[in-house]
């Protein structure tokens, strides 16, 4: 005899969900054995694990205090370049009114720390002459000794007032002195603080070259979206910008004054900082606003650049103050009474079921131990590959996801018991149980969430580690449901306990007060009832399908009642 429909159904659902976790274990060994990358315990986050703190103080040109606006500036930036680089909740706070307090979950890497502390003030300038990072000569008598402090004297002023940022009658005498005794090794140097209305002597980031670079034509504020990529032609990774329509503008003429003009005129140089990043030749007319950097980029230095960039220039600069490693503001002892929280809730779910649903009550307990794995690989997971990390927050959201859980249990239950006091079997009752159970199942789960999704993208970063774990908890609660709770009850019930309706099953039809066989059409009662134990149950089945009579139903058989009670007309015009 050929297995059933059901019952094929349901081994391929428990199939496909077997598969499931065997590839999220897979993956996730993969990311330990394979990549040293991850581990069978999910990340904790700042307040249950402690980690790094970088404590940055704004760097005015006159002095002053920074404004409120640019310091809220600063910390959304800030923000988004933490959390491009991977780190999941973080803590990014301002302090003393002109410092800026970053911590960071664990230990921060090289990355992290480069991304946070940079202050990224990207400034586009014309390249006026460029040679070695030298700044000694050789004498005549053939010793070598570096060039002279410039003469305080020399001519600073431009004789001829320049007109455009590739005018050469910005090197002055003491620019060029300048230039020749400019020393790239020397930390003193400080190119990042210089006025961008005046020419810039500076090197490249690697100090391989040395620069007299024109005013500031054009800065990282224009800068809409920055990416980066292989480029085709030469195989060089690359940063690709983005200008806005003012910055498009502006670079268009840019373009079309360097283009075709001699060596090193031809030039532009991108400055993070202070430093070159690349000055390429303008090879031609760029009008669209999307020119690329190139240079001796990797993928991951372009990648954080490209970040940098994209968050746009921090309004100050920055000097980092300390960076110190801090403690758990909440430490273990929370996140041990979180779990005790959450055990507790298990345990109390499961006793309500065995006594409510009594052997139907393992299969929530199942249920719950599936959804445990699968959350658990999850995280885990998502910890490797996405930066995220459980807070206690998160901890919060999978225990109130239990309740959540509990609900959707009972409605597919109740709603099972219910096919079976409409006089259905069993097995009907399961399937056109579940055809009815889950349409509201979807509903209640597609609210939460909807909510989860609007709580993570509105609320601080404090509460977003709760409306992640709802969200991913009620997608897994769903996908447990159809994989698992369905295709197992499909099975148990074809079993004698389950299927027989054995009174400890959960699924008596006596016992559920199924004593009618579809709508006011009730099975007669028992002449008399009887006080053993037998007929105690036929009256407390009865009473259940009275309490659940419609009131048409109960008007109907009020009417059927009186009609075959002795001594009414209907019964004299009967004789």
């Amino acid at each position: 005899m050929a297995t059933s429909t059901p019952v094929r159904h349901a081994w391929r659902a428990l199939t496909g969900l077997l598969v499931t976790i065997a590839v999220l274990f897979g993956i996730n060994s993969l990311g330990v054995w394979g990549f040293e990358e991850s581990s069978w315990t999910p990340e904790l986050a700042l307040d249950l694990q402690g980690g790094t703190q970088i404590v940055l103080e704004a760097q005015t040109g006159d002095g002053a205090d920074p404004s409120a606006e640019q310091m809220q500036q600063a910390v959304t930036i800030i923000r988004q370049r933490v959390d491009a680089s991977g780190v999941g909740e973080a803590d990014v706070t301002t302090q003393a009114g002109n410092q800026i307090v970053v911590q960071v979950p664990g230990d921060a890497d090289d990355e992290t720390r480069q991304r946070i502390e940079a202050s990224a003030q990207l400034q586009l300038r014309a390249v006026l002459y460029t040679g070695a990072p030298v700044n000694s000569f050789v004498g005549d008598d053939g010793n070598q000794t570096p060039y002279p402090t410039p003469d305080p004297t020399l001519e600073a002023t431009p004789t001829v007032a320049p007109t455009n940022g590739s005018d050469l009658n910005w090197v002055t005498p003491a620019v060029q002195a300048e230039f020749l005794a400019y020393d790239c090794a020397d930390p003193a140097n400080d190119p990042a603080s210089a006025p961008v209305d005046e020419p810039l002597i500076t090197c490249d980031v690697d100090g391989s070259a040395k620069y007299i670079l024109g005013p500031v034509e054009l800065d990282g504020s224009a800068i809409v979206d920055a990416t980066f990529g292989l480029q085709q032609n030469n195989g060089l990774w690359a940063v690709n910008l983005t200008f806005d329509s003012e910055g498009t503008e502006t670079f268009g003429e840019i373009s079309q004054r360097l283009y075709g003009a001699n060596p090193p005129l031809n030039q532009f140089a991108f400055v993070l900082d202070g430093s070159v990043l690349s000055a390429p030749s303008m090879n031609g007319v760029i009008l669209d606003g999307k020119p690329s950097i190139t240079g001796s980029f990797t993928q991951e230095t372009s990648k954080i650049l490209a970040d940098q960039l994209k968050y746009g220039a921090l309004p100050l600069s920055f000097e980092v103050v300390s960076s110190d490693t801090i403690s758990a503001t909440l430490g273990s002892q929370q996140l041990q009474i979180g779990l005790i929280a959450g055990l507790i809730g298990l345990a109390l779910v499961a006793l309500y079921s065995l006594v409510v649903y009594r052997a139907l009550g393992f299969v929530i307990i199942a249920s719950l131990v599936v959804m445990g794995i699968l959350t658990y690989l999850a995280l885990c997971i998502l910890a490797w590959r996405m930066g995220f990390r459980l807070s206690l927050a998160g901890v919060a959201g999978l225990i109130v996801t239990i309740g959540f859980t509990a609900d959707s249990f009972i409605v597919y239950f109740e709603r099972i018991r219910d096919e079976l006091r409409d006089g259905k079997s069993i097995t009907a009752a399961v399937e056109d149980g579940w055809g009815r159970a889950k349409r509201t199942i979807y509903i209640s789960k597609s609210i939460n969430v909807l909510a989860a999704v609007v709580l993570y993208i509105l609320a601080d970063a404090t509460v977003k580690g709760f409306a992640f774990t709802l969200g991913l908890t009620t997608a897994i609660d769903v996908f447990i449901f159809i994989l698992f709770t369905h295709p197992v009850l499909q099975l148990l019930a074809r079993t004698r306990f389950f299927g027989g309706g054995h009174p400890l099953s959960g699924l008596d039809p006596t016992a559920l007060g199924a004593v009618y066989r579809g709508r006011a059409q009730f099975r007669a009662p028992a002449a008399a009832v009887s006080t053993t134990a037998a007929g105690k149950k036929a009256s407390r089945s009865r009473n259940e399908a009275i309490r659940r009579q419609t009131i048409a139903e109960r008007k109907q058989a009020e009417l059927a009642a009186a009609q075959d009670k002795p001594g009414t007309p209907g019964d004299e015009g009967g004789r």
